[in-house]
């Protein structure tokens, strides 16, 4: 692994970072769209030339394209275009390649491509809308180019993201099938497995080569064969065998946590569910207990390194995969045959289709019940990692009695945390743990709520106002138009009825300010001027900025201040607190609002708590408590250390969304009471 870094890293494709260049290559991956609206593949670089130089060379880079045509492209295609070399994050690709200009294709793709993409093609075509639609191409060929962002979601959080792309889960069922078939074809065993291993390649074919679906039929293989060979203790030597022969085809697999918790899930199903069945056949049923015992065994196997990546284990996910495991086959086998038909007899594919939708229906739906319970989450990863090996090498190796003693200790915890979950029963006032961007909802009583900004993630937002309670929102202030403020509007009117839109005068950046015009063009849009005033139940909103004829302010370091200083400032005030809330001004613009400033209990630190502030702004707002909304670990430097320390000198109590989580005030009488998702004395939590 470290000659192939070495190799990407001394490239002469660097040569040409931060240059435009024109490059032929061949695709290697499918096209998909990203979350961003653009297309995204890997090809393999064969030359790369500008006017002065010229390169032939064999390289893995990453192309992002804004054109839809790009998706038309097939594995193997050769293609020349004029892109931006940049440097690129991803480790297993020398650069990134920027396009905005149809491709020009050099060569057409082979005979065998074009088959394997027409029945990708047919499957996704012919699924149809919907959840259940997106679901049926994922969970068959690995194809989730359908799938929207709050479908990953739910999917993720309820324990089900291993059906929506293809696995070994996949692998297995299709091998299975094809052994059985191939039955009454071969007498003998060793010709079975090997007519099944031709299948199984054909399959790797289908779906595409990738390093995640190379790792699944490695992992498949392994049960494959401990099944087909009634040779159970040979398992685990299989298994040790399919990892090397993984990690040596590719290097990069070493460091790829999908590839842990592949082999970790195999093992668990290997190692633990035989045990599993016997121990809970003398309680149940042998049917529900072979049912029970593989999602369990996974789960447990893989839930030290689940924890380290997200931070949060989802107890439900085993009830979710329990009632998802009897779905699986008939929509992985019925959408097999499906698929292989979709091009020369697509009436028999729309006829399996339809029966197979209702199954998919109903894991969509089991998936969305399922997310909607809360996780039990870590405070970091590092830490829950740690507690959740400790917990199962203790149960592995103590005693009887010490065994229960440990899980009476663990369920009284997690009644504890229970009690104790975010955002608690009575709040007014929270701010979203969203990242680098902004959200805070007040809360209006029935589930309703005035929601200021949406942060740049639809999911993460979703889920915060899920969390809320928030069904309706008669009030949706956007301050302005930059992503982190606005680009997870799709997220937060999900399922979600808004009565009426405040925006900001200054329409800038364009792209942003016509995707929200575009989400909700049934809506009333009001322009919050400087001087307007409005009452929404027991709140009394006062806009003090921005003006409707443009200011020009002179530009702090970095870009987007004229944006910035166009963000709309509020005082929100009831009989219960006070708040304002400002966007990212900046400023010049705070200069100008000190004469109409007031002491306030609560202040939404301007600009995620930038050291561009002014202290007289501050000292005028003189607040209890100061929230600033900020992303762990963002590039920006923010918030920053002066800005902290100014609102610890006039004596706010400062809490920030990257140290504290997401923050829920309870305001009386304007006495304030916090309650933090990430309490600094809770290591465990629920939410």
């Amino acid at each position: 692994m470290s000659i192939r870094q070495a190799s990407l890293a001394h490239s002469q494709i660097t040569r040409f970072f931060g240059q435009s260049a024109t490059i032929t290559a061949d695709v290697v991956t499918d096209p998909a769209k990203t979350l961003a609206g653009s297309y995204s593949f890997i090809a393999r670089a064969l030359t790369v030339e500008n006017s002065s130089i010229h390169y032939s060379l064999r390289v893995p880079i990453r192309v992002i394209s804004t054109k839809e045509s790009v998706t038309s492209m097939l594995p193997g295609q050769r293609f020349s275009v004029q892109g931006r070399i940049v440097l690129s994050k991803e480790a297993r690709v020398a650069a990134l390649v920027l396009i905005g200009e149809d491709v020009k294709v050099i060569t057409k793709a082979s005979r065998w491509a074009r088959s394997l993409g027409s029945i990708r093609y047919g499957l996704r075509s012919l699924s149809g809308d919907g959840d259940a639609g997106a679901l049926i191409p994922g969970m068959v060929l690995g194809d989730t180019s359908k799938q929207s962002a709050s479908f990953k979601a739910s999917m993720k959080r309820s324990g089900l993201t291993h059906l929506v792309a293809v696995s070994g889960a996949n692998f297995a069922l299709v091998s299975a099938f094809a052994l059985w078939l191939m039955q009454f074809l071969f007498s003998k065993m060793k010709y079975r497995l090997s007519a099944t291993a031709i299948s199984l390649i054909a399959f790797i074919a289908l779906v595409r080569p990738s390093p995640s679906v190379l790792r699944a039929a490695a992992m498949a293989a392994v049960l494959l064969v401990a099944q087909g060979t009634k040779r159970g203790r040979d398992s685990l030597p299989a298994l040790g065998f399919a990892m090397a022969a993984v990690v040596i085809a590719d290097p990069w697999q070493a460091r790829d946590a999908g590839f842990a918790l592949s082999v970790l899930a195999t093992a668990g199903l290997l190692l633990f569910a035989p045990v599993l069945v016997e121990k809970l056949s003398a309680h149940m049923p042998d049917r529900l207990a072979q049912a029970f015992a593989p999602p369990v065994a996974a789960i447990v196997f893989c839930s030290p390194i689940i924890v380290a990546l997200s931070g949060y284990l989802a107890p439900m996910s085993v009830v979710a995969n329990l009632l998802a495991a009897p779905l699986v086959a008939p929509i992985t086998i019925l959408g097999f045959i499906a698929a292989l038909t979709s091009p020369f007899a697509p009436l028999i594919s729309s006829v399996l289709i339809w029966f197979i939708r209702i199954p998919a229906g109903a894991i969509a739906v089991i998936a969305e019940w399922a997310s909607g319970f809360p996780v039990l989450t870590l405070r970091t990863g590092r830490i829950g990692f740690a507690i959740v090996a400790t917990f199962t090498l203790l149960l592995w190796l103590c005693k009887k009695w010490m065994k229960k003693l440990i899980a009476i200790t663990f369920v009284v915890i997690i009644s504890i945390t229970w009690l104790q979950r975010w955002p608690g029963q009575d709040w007014q006032i929270a701010n979203c743990d969203i990242g680098q961007g902004d959200s805070m909802v007040i809360n209006l009583g029935n589930h309703q709520g005035l929601v200021i900004d949406v942060g740049p993630d639809p999911v993460a937002e979703d889920a915060c106002l899920k969390a809320l309670g928030i069904v309706e929102i008669p009030l949706m202030i956007l301050s302005h138009f930059h992503a982190d403020h606005v680009a997870g509007l799709p997220g937060a009117i999900a399922h979600r009825k808004v009565g009426q839109l405040w925006l900001s005068p200054n329409a800038e950046p364009a792209i942003e300010a016509l995707m929200v015009h575009s989400a909700l063009p049934a809506v009333e849009v009001v322009t919050a001027l400087r001087g307007m005033s409005a009452q929404l139940g027991a709140l009394r909103i006062k806009v003090l900025w921005p003006t409707l004829n443009a200011t020009s302010f002179a530009e702090m370091p970095g870009e987007g201040s004229q944006i910035n200083n166009s963000s709309i400032a509020t005082i929100i005030s009831s009989n219960d607190f006070s708040i304002f809330t400002g966007g990212d001004l900046e400023p010049a613009v705070q200069q100008l609002l000190i004469r109409d400033l007031t002491p306030v209990d609560i202040y939404k630190v301007c600009h995620h708590g930038s050291k561009y502030q002014d202290l007289e702004f501050m000292a005028a707002l003189h607040p209890r408590l100061s929230i600033i909304s900020v992303g762990a670990g963002n590039t920006y430097g923010h918030p920053a250390v002066q800005t902290v320390d100014a609102l610890a000198r006039l004596g706010s109590e400062v809490v920030r969304t990257d140290i504290d989580g997401a923050i829920a005030v309870q305001a009386r009488n304007h006495r304030l009471r916090v309650r933090r998702a990430k309490a600094r004395f809770n290591i465990i939590r629920w939410g």
